[in-house]
């Protein structure tokens, strides 16, 4: 069971990697987006991240990337994630979900493109974010044992 500042109950969660500069800055850009308040944060590094990752068998050291867990639906990755994630967002982001059309083989590979040059092209830092403290609500920052 999880425990954070918000109600969890049917909250879709990103899982990201929270040393990224690239990565944040999505998540920063979601949050923005995020009118109907659909999404929770966490990430890869942190102990909620770990066990959510442990839960479904991912193995975050093959798969280092976005991942969205949505309840009681299974999880999606790399580009399935992010395109699931904008036909969320408010404005004309959810037209990006058309290229789910798309083979994931060749989505993902534009995907792992980006993901494997994020570090050079946009940095990292030594620990994660430490979010605001009006979005640190969005964030789950604790497990009930």
């Amino acid at each position: 069971m999880y425990l954070c500042s918000m109600s969890m109950e049917g909250k879709k969660i990103i899982l990201f990697d929270g040393v990224c500069n690239l990565c944040n800055n999505t998540v920063n850009f979601i949050i923005k987006r995020d009118k109907n308040d659909v999404f929770r944060y966490a990430s890869l590094q942190s102990d909620i991240g770990k066990k959510l990752s442990r839960e479904r068998n991912i193995d975050t050291a093959t798969l280092d990337t976005i991942i969205l867990i949505e309840p009681d639906a299974g999880y999606h990755h790399k580009s399935t994630a992010a395109l699931h994630i904008a036909r969320q967002l408010s404005g004309g982001y959810p037209l990006l979900s058309v290229f789910l059309i798309f083979p994931k083989s060749f989505r993902d590979f534009v995907y792992d493109f980006v993901s494997k040059n994020r570090y050079k092209w946009f940095g990292k830092t030594e620990t994660c974010t430490i979010p605001t403290p009006e979005l640190k609500a969005l964030f789950i920052d604790q497990i009930i044992q």
